[in-house]
């Protein structure tokens, strides 16, 4: 039985925890002491603490983050009434700060704040070693990938199983850090920015492939800020190409130079996904929020990428900033919308613990919800009522233009009219028409997409149904809804897309 238990909450269980894998591959000589045990937030805290306690441990470690906050309380807080000897140590973004106001940082025995690769390893061989710390809070230092002068990080790739190559999304990250400050990201309080060992990482890189490994989401918050490093790693990739091969980075708005744009450009389509932090295109905003960005670079930036590349474009745009209202957000959404990009992600502004975003609350009536995500409820400029509307919004154009489903369909929306404004009007239709914005099936969704464009926009009836039914089979289906039968003639021509790539993005490619 093992000595310690390494678990967490996945979001899901396509995810791997890439934390856990960090803090197993640099445990030393206490790995063969260690096991992970992962879970995901759709299992009862109640199970996961049976399978825990199954293992007999002595040391049992959290992740905690703010998808798994509750179900990490709620583990901890019953795991320490039936097994009060065993010592629980927490980690994570979610107890790194404000550690005092949190119940579950109370709990446990040990709250390692920052990052914990080492500092575990070293808090386990005390405990382990009859040399228990007294102070519960241990603030890790900052560790390095090559340090000069002490241990280095030991890369967690060789963790991944044979399961999670065939099951899940596999993780990696060529950096840690971030050089900009924006107030609302945890990102900025990462500093400096410190980057892998370059060989050693295309090293694991290289046996991930051979191991089957076709989609890397890479995890840095900047990939293109070093060109000399991020051109390495397209090059290494571009030299392996291989049927299936799907690259996830985020990446630097304002920031694509040509030697990069020469490389990017040579990959098929489909085969790179770039997350695109835009946030907002109000340059005061940008200014209270510390963000830096020249948007007319990032205009020409994802022009670029739109027209001269197959790269699928996922830009951000984020609801609720400070001095930020609703025409202001609406002009960004607009501009953002000729730009073109695949999918744009509609965010509801989050107070995660620790940013300086607070700084706000007072001037601009910054009121978030306590319970995690923490997302915003109102402001001086938003109120409770309109940020719903915003959040239904959000989820409806979700559903209907990121997801692929609808990709001709959707901009019949608004035609020569305003993004914005016209499908804020059709989610409000929406909501009134459903009465909710989930659990709606997609045939049910072209139904109520089809009577809003035919009876509230007055399109003609057969240009819409030829596009809804394009749209439906161009994603692989080929059952004719009932509503579309008088329009369209049953038959399978449905377009292949291609399977090697996941669903949503195969739809957007096809």
């Amino acid at each position: 039985m093992p000595d310690i238990v390494l678990t967490t909450f996945n979001a899901r269980y396509a995810h791997a925890a890439f934390g856990l894998r960090y803090l197993m591959a640099n445990l030393g000589a206490l790995r063969d002491r260690a096991s992970m045990v992962e879970f995901d937030i759709n299992q009862r805290p109640v199970d996961a603490l049976e399978t825990i306690l199954s293992h007999k441990p002595k040391i049992v470690g959290v992740g905690v983050y703010i998808w798994n906050a509750e179900a990490a309380r709620q583990l901890v807080a019953e795991l320490k009434r039936l097994r009060p000897d065993v010592i629980v140590v927490i980690g994570g973004p979610e107890v790194s700060y404000e550690v005092d106001e949190q119940e579950i940082c109370r709990l446990a025995g040990y709250v390692i704040t920052g990052e914990a690769d080492l500092a575990f390893a070293d808090l386990c061989e005390q405990i382990l070693g009859g040399r228990r710390p007294l102070m519960k809070v241990i603030a890790a230092e900052l560790p390095e990938f090559a340090a000069k002068n002490g241990r280095s990080i030991v890369l967690p790739y060789d963790f991944y199983t044979d399961e999670d190559v065939l099951h899940r999304v596999i993780y990696v990250e060529a950096s840690r850090g971030c050089p900009f400050k924006c107030e609302f990201c945890l990102s900025s309080l990462d500093v400096p920015v410190r980057n892998v060992p370059l060989d050693d990482f295309l090293g694991h890189l290289d046996r991930l492939l051979e191991r089957g490994v076709r989609q890397f989401k890479f995890v840095d918050r900047t990939f293109n800020l070093n060109l000399n490093f991020s051109k390495a790693i397209v090059q290494f990739f571009l030299d392996r190409l291989r049927p299936g091969l799907f690259l996830h980075f985020e990446m630097i708005p304002d920031r694509l130079p040509e030697a990069l744009r020469e490389l990017i450009a040579k990959f098929p389509p489909g085969a790179m996904q770039f997350e695109v932090g835009v946030q907002t295109f109000n340059p005061e905003v940008a200014g209270l929020i510390s963000r830096r960005q020249d948007n007319e670079k990032l205009a020409e930036n994802l022009r670029f990428l739109r027209e001269q590349t197959g790269v699928h474009v996922h830009a951000d745009l984020i609801v609720g900033l400070p001095g930020e209202d609703v025409e202001s957000f609406a002009a960004g959404f607009d501009r953002l919308v000729s730009l073109r990009p695949q999918e744009i992600q509609v965010g509801m502004l989050k107070r995660l613990r620790g940013t300086p975003i607070v700084r706000h609350d007072a001037q601009w009536s910054m009121v978030y919800s306590p319970i995690a995500p923490y997302e915003i409820l109102q402001n001086k400029l938003i109120d409770f009522a309109t940020m719903q509307r915003m959040r239904r919004f959000s989820r409806f154009w979700d559903l209907i233009a990121n997801s692929g489903n609808f990709v001709r369909t959707t901009p019949m929306i608004w035609g020569e009219k305003s993004p914005f404004a016209e499908f804020l009007r059709l989610s409000d239709w929406l909501f009134t028409k459903s009465g909710r914005t989930h659990a709606i099936s997609l045939v049910r969704l072209a139904e109520l997409l089809f009577e809003f464009l035919t009876e509230l926009e007055e399109l003609p009836q057969q240009a819409v149904a030829d596009s809804i039914w394009s749209d439906y089979q161009a994603a692989g289906r080929s059952d004719r809804p009932g509503f579309l039968a008088p329009f369209v003639a049953q038959a399978d021509t449905r377009a292949k897309p291609r399977h090697d790539l996941p669903n949503r993005q195969k739809r957007h490619l096809v």
